[in-house]
């Protein structure tokens, strides 16, 4: 990772939004689900989404991303512990929350943009922050 990189992950310029990423395995169909409810549900939220699997992500998960971050919503257990385990490697902490959601929706369902929801309801850092 570039040193600019890492400084753009900083930038000023962001604003003080709630900088939220979010982590599936690819990166195409729960991930951006999620940051497009955050987007079009929440006041001031800025959201990323990626992909853990390296082979299959369009933008894989590095360590930008998790200094970026204020905040990691996984799509699943196995996320999680890939987010926790590259934290740690990192020596960066993070709230990080896992959804539960099996990967078998398209982008945009709808059922699972209701069960992303309903989980974003439950998370403290979301319930602090205005919806629309």
């Amino acid at each position: 990772m570039s040193r600019n990189r890492m400084a753009n992950s900083q930038n000023m310029f962001q604003g003080s939004d709630l900088r939220v990423l979010c982590v599936c395995s690819a990166g195409l169909l729960r991930s951006p689900t999620m940051a497009r409810l955050l987007c079009r549900n929440y006041t001031t939220v800025n959201p990323r989404a990626v992909g853990i699997s390296s082979e299959y992500a369009l933008i894989p998960l590095d360590a930008v991303h998790l200094l970026w971050a204020d905040l990691v919503i996984c799509a699943d257990s196995e996320h999680a512990g890939f987010v926790m385990a590259a934290l740690d490697t990192a020596n960066m902490e993070r709230q990080v929350y896992s959804l539960d959601i099996p990967d078998n929706f398209s982008f945009g369902d709808k059922e699972l943009e209701a069960i992303i929801q309903k989980k974003f309801d439950e998370i403290q850092e979301l319930k602090d922050i205005s919806r629309v």
